[in-house]
């Protein structure tokens, strides 16, 4: 499996010339390329960096054979297209586009007292790859790689540290990074290594790169 990063929190998983793409938000400025490419797409939640519903719509519209996935918070606005879109929820595991996908987590991390949380659903794919969305949910399965979020309102960095410690990966991933400069993305993944916080060392795949998953 091939992963490409692209800015913030969207990432296209390959294999076999098939495509996935999760979460192309509207700060992902190749979001249009990336679900044109794919075979499906996979939304965690409905927020509008992880979610772009106009250059979803627009692509449904265009693309018969595209299959969108989500929880019930996003997907049921195309309630009509039911042929192309699914609403999933924790505990699902089906094939997507030929990936093993299984489904975990029910909230979006907490802002704010003041803010109520909306639907939020994490991707195991291939029992291999972890995207959590917006939450430090634990999935109850190895997570050999995970993909995780460094900065944004809901974010904590020591939640963040302890998170890592509590899933065990083998492999660590940064996304979710828009709201970090270049110096604080450096520094967080300082903190996040063998020598500070964390037993394996964050990684910072630049965005445009792909990498061997």
């Amino acid at each position: 499996m091939q992963l490409t990063k692209h800015a913030h929190a969207c990432v296209t998983l390959a294999k076999d010339d098939v495509r996935i793409v999760i979460d192309p938000g509207v700060l992902t400025p190749d979001a249009a390329e990336a679900v044109a490419d794919a075979q499906a797409v996979l939304i965690t939640h409905e927020h509008a960096d992880h979610f772009d519903e106009e250059l979803i719509t627009r692509a449904l519209d265009a693309r018969p054979d595209l299959q969108v996935f989500g929880p019930g918070s996003v997907v049921g606005r195309w309630a009509a297209r039911r042929g192309q879109v699914r609403a999933l929820g924790a505990g699902e595991q089906l094939n997507i586009a030929g990936f093993d996908i299984a489904v975990f987590g029910e909230l979006h991390g907490l802002i704010h007292r003041d803010l109520p949380s909306v639907a939020n659903i994490g991707y195991l794919v291939d029992s291999e790859l972890y995207h959590p969305g917006d939450a430090y949910h634990v999935p109850d399965a190895d997570v050999p790689t995970l993909l995780l979020p460094t900065s944004g309102p809901w974010t904590k960095f020591g939640e963040a540290a302890d998170y890592v410690r509590e899933v065990k990966p083998q492999r660590l991933l940064q996304i979710h990074e828009a709201m970090l400069s270049e110096m604080g993305q450096q520094s967080l993944a300082g903190l996040l290594s063998p020598d500070r916080l964390t037993p394996v060392q964050l990684t910072i795949v630049p965005v445009g790169n792909t990498i061997a998953i």
